[in-house]
């Protein structure tokens, strides 16, 4: 059995070897030469992966990545992995799923199992994605079978991983969930199926949506705790001794990530269409987005002025340990100190290169060190006796 994997980043690439490890013959499919090369090469893109898991992979010849899509009979299942990434006008921009899936049902046959993993608004599956494999495929749909599976991946996340998060799956038709529920069980331990191809649609962007409020929350409350001279960390970790009713969330210069920044505004703008409020939500992404202008302030407040001062942001990537920096809220602190005349560099050897600059070294040749993404190899003892502004605290 053939499996084709539409994207090979973050989401795709474990999916693509999991299925492989499992015994399936997978074809990768990414428009990004440059990543197809280095995956052809056995060098990963993703921390999650290791170079030997891939190079173990590529040699059993159950898995190949290509930039063409490649059909013959033997593909029975398909799946879409591809970015659904906010615009410029930071709504939901769907351009890019919509031309995967133009792709795929261009040679589309009859029974094969269409699977979306990409992260969409409720009925995108039913309104937007059957309409394009029927027109490009030339088939109705009853002729092929569509499901709709969020993906659940927390890059660098040391104890879930794709195959012990348990795995959501829904279908237009009971046989599609039942035939993704019978892939997925090949190596997922836990598979659900949901009522309909909303619920599943829905659930995810409940998941991050809930992280956004939550963590603005703790945002805003930090601030508090900052004014009154306590660390929100330390009431955190004290209100996390209760054992039931609470779940600890903590502070941060603002989200990023392909998740937790974007899933919310696909779910506000969803709601909006229907005629529902979603106030909590616009809050939260008004709250997140303006963090990176209070550190900005805080720093102007601790070195009595930023024009002419020289600083240096330790991390860019969005979160710990992971070298991506998509919807990094430290591209907004950047921006914010240099147009208040600070003189701004940056380190993150994971990210090494980033919007035409290279990473700086961690010295002690600053008026100011801001801790943005606290990555484990860094040595802040390099700064010596430059003062540090923590982004993850509070005093």
């Amino acid at each position: 059995m053939k499996i084709l994997v539409f994207g090979q980043g973050y989401v795709g690439l474990p999916l693509a070897l999991a299925a492989c490890n499992s015994g399936f013959n997978v074809v990768g499919i990414d428009v990004n030469e440059e990543k197809v090369s280095k995956i052809k090469s056995g060098h990963s893109p993703i921390e999650d992966i290791s170079n030997d898991e891939l190079k173990q992979s590529l040699d059993s010849g159950n898995y190949a990545i290509t930039k063409e899509v490649e059909y013959d009979n033997t593909v029975n299942i398909l799946c879409v992995c591809v970015p659904t990434p906010l615009g410029n006008n930071h709504q939901p921009d769907l351009k890019v799923l919509e031309s995967a899936v133009k792709d795929l049902g261009q040679s589309l046959k009859p029974g094969m199992l269409v699977i979306i993993e990409s992260t969409i608004q409720p009925g995108t599956t039913r309104n937007v994605v059957i309409p394009i494999l029927e027109k490009e495929s030339g088939l109705s749909r009853d002729q092929f079978l569509v499901a709709y599976s969020p993906e659940r991946v927390d890059p660098a996340n040391k104890k879930w991983n794709i195959n012990n998060t348990p795995k959501l799956v829904a279908g237009l038709t009971e046989e599609a969930a039942q035939k993704a529920k019978e892939f997925y069980s090949k190596f997922i331990n836990q598979v659900d199926i949901c009522d309909s191809l909303e619920v599943a649609e829905t659930a995810k962007l409940l998941e991050n949506s809930f992280r956004l409020v939550n963590i603005s929350f703790i945002n805003e409350l930090a601030i508090f705790c900052q004014k009154i001279g306590i660390d929100i960390n330390d009431v955190v970790k004290a209100a996390a001794s209760k054992p039931y009713g609470f779940m600890p969330f903590y502070p941060s210069v603002g989200v990023g990530g392909h998740c937790i920044p974007v899933d919310p505004i696909y779910l506000a703008s969803a709601a909006k269409e229907a005629g529902a409020p979603t106030r909590f939500i616009d809050l939260a992404d008004q709250i997140n987005l303006e963090m990176p202008r209070y550190f900005v302030g805080r720093a102007d407040e601790i070195l009595g002025g930023l024009k002419g001062k020289k600083v240096l942001v330790i991390g860019v990537a969005y979160k710990p340990n992971v070298a991506d920096v998509r919807e990094t809220p430290v591209a907004a602190l950047i921006t914010g100190l240099e147009k208040s005349g600070a003189s701004v560099a940056w380190h993150d050897d994971l990210v090494k290169t980033w919007n035409n600059q290279s990473s700086s070294p961690v010295t002690d040749q600053y008026d100011l060190a801001i801790i943005a993404t606290p990555h484990d190899y860094i040595q802040l003892s390099n700064l010596g006796n430059t003062p540090i502004l923590n982004t993850r605290g509070s005093k």
